[in-house]
């Protein structure tokens, strides 16, 4: 089929190409293929500035003489969108490879809510820790996840790694563990000159007590009135301290 400029459209949900980008609405997929998707302008512009774009699918004519862009009709559009009201445009994604693991780290264990992830991830690159490494977590690459970012984990350096083994094989940093036991108050930690890593748990257990048993210094937040923040305001508010005690 062809649109009004006479270019091929795809206008079958069973083409190859449209079956391979409903496959990376799937976990398993995206590590397999080292591929992610992006939906709507703002976000597949961000991806364009990172250079990580392979295919562009889209029902505008705006996107036309994009590069490597898949014209397709309405209903391919409203199949492929994981959205309840299809922005026109998605594009398959590379995922980045981080080349060096940067001087604050933000680590996250089994942190479940897409939502929590993506809020941590943007405070993460706000706060000049440009090096995200979690283990058990929700996929960074998640629809919700990616949404929530605004773009700011293009920006980031992402590492999947055990937790315990990556503090083992890095002693060089200063690892600081969140907790309410056992632990001093964020006020009180002293300023230093050194590479530093902010540990974050699951939003019901916290951090795993064997990695705290690793730590440099656990820490825990002065609050009144409540019992508990949530882990990403919580881990925002620790990045913002933490960032301004370093020289």
């Amino acid at each position: 089929w062809y649109n009004e400029d006479g270019d091929i459209m795809i206008t079958s949900v069973s083409n190859e190409k449209i079956k391979h980008l409903l496959n990376l609405q799937k976990r398993k997929f995206r590590d397999e293929f080292n591929e992610f998707i992006v939906e709507g302008p703002h976000l597949v512009e961000e991806a364009i500035k990172q250079g990580i774009v392979k295919t562009i699918y889209s029902n505008l004519s705006s996107y036309e003489s994009f590069d490597n862009v898949e014209m397709v009709n309405d209903i391919v559009m409203n199949k492929i969108s994981e959205v309840m009201e299809p922005p026109g445009v998605i594009a398959i994604c590379s995922k980045p490879v981080a080349s060096h693991i940067g001087e604050r780290l933000l680590m996250l264990d089994h942190i479940q809510d897409p939502g929590n992830f993506g809020t941590l991830l943007r405070s993460a690159l706000a706060f000049g820790f440009e090096t995200v490494i979690y283990e058990n977590s929700v996929d960074p690459y998640n629809a919700k996840v990616i949404r929530s970012t605004q773009g700011a984990l293009f920006q980031l350096k992402l590492i999947e790694s055990d937790l315990l083994q990556f503090i083992d094989e890095n002693p060089e940093y200063i690892y600081y563990g969140t907790s309410l036991k056992d632990a001093f108050s964020l006020t009180t930690v002293p300023r230093k000159d050194a590479k530093i890593a902010i540990i974050l748990g699951n939003e019901g257990a916290g951090v795993r007590q064997e990695i705290l048993n690793k730590t440099s210094l656990n820490i825990f937040i002065d609050i009144d009135t409540v019992e508990s923040l949530n882990v990403a305001v919580a881990g925002s508010i620790i990045m913002y301290h933490l960032r301004r005690l370093q020289p």
